[in-house]
């Protein structure tokens, strides 16, 4: 199965966002050749892009103080699992008080590393971190791969907490909904939402169909079209049925 992700709103569109640059960093600086530790540092630079909203940690801090105060009321609850619940709400905590242990602006250190913000600043050019652009970076990719992973590490270690916070937020956030089965008839479906408010809808597709949903959806209604792809790879619209998985997520 294929999950096809959709966010309501932008708050959830941007923590999305940061997620995947995660995921993308992550892989990268797990390798050891410099141009993947060259990709790591320039989505570092990405993440602070995006994440330059002034008030994300402060909209993460409250959801998760709001999450613990919804958890901790399942408590007297006898069909929860005490062992699990407790298990969530110390990864909440946890995230909380990591999240707000971190100081400053989001990214703050490495706008104040001259080094660092030359990269960025040949990095938005095309081929503008070549060796003669910047000499010292070449040197800096020459050194061992154990040595760039324990900076690029370090570089990234203060504003972790704010991708841990994200993983916790996106995790409740995803398992808040209820899974339908549904069938796109001739590649369409439609859903009234009747103004009931959601932040994220996931479409589970089997992959071997070849089907790919394009969504529009607001508070009012949800709309999928399912399309294919040629040989040129140009989107065209599927015929026939297509059953897949839907599941409104909404904290």
């Amino acid at each position: 199965m294929i999950v096809y992700e959709y966010p309501f709103n932008e708050r959830i569109r941007t923590l999305l966002r940061l997620e995947d640059l995660y995921e993308k960093f992550s892989f990268f600086l797990h390798q050891s050749d410099p141009l993947q530790h060259h990709v790591a540092i320039a989505t570092i630079f990405e993440m602070l892009e995006v994440a330059g909203r002034a008030d994300l940690k402060s909209d993460l801090l409250q959801e998760l103080d709001r999450q613990k105060n919804t958890l901790i009321g399942f408590k007297s609850n006898p069909n929860v699992q005490a062992d699990m619940l407790d298990q969530v709400i110390n990864d909440v905590e946890r995230a909380s008080a990591t999240l707000m242990g971190s100081t400053g602006k989001t990214g703050q250190h490495i706008r104040d590393n001259e080094w660092l913000m030359s990269i960025r600043g040949r990095t938005i050019i095309p081929g503008g971190a070549c060796e003669f652009d910047l000499p010292s970076y070449h040197a800096w990719k020459k050194l061992p791969a154990e040595k760039r992973y324990a900076d690029i590490s370090a570089w990234f270690a203060p504003i972790a907490p704010l991708f841990d916070a994200i993983n916790v937020v996106l995790r409740l956030l995803r398992e808040s909904g209820g899974t339908t089965k549904v069938i796109a008839q001739a590649g369409s479906y439609q859903q009234m939402l009747q103004g009931k408010v959601y932040q994220l809808l996931r479409v589970s597709i089997d992959q071997g169909m070849g089907a790919i949903p394009e969504i529009s959806a607001n508070k009012y209604m949800l709309w999928i079209r399912i399309m294919s792809q040629d040989g040129d790879m140009k989107p065209k619209p599927f015929e026939g049925d297509v059953p897949f998985d839907l599941t409104l997520c909404n904290f």
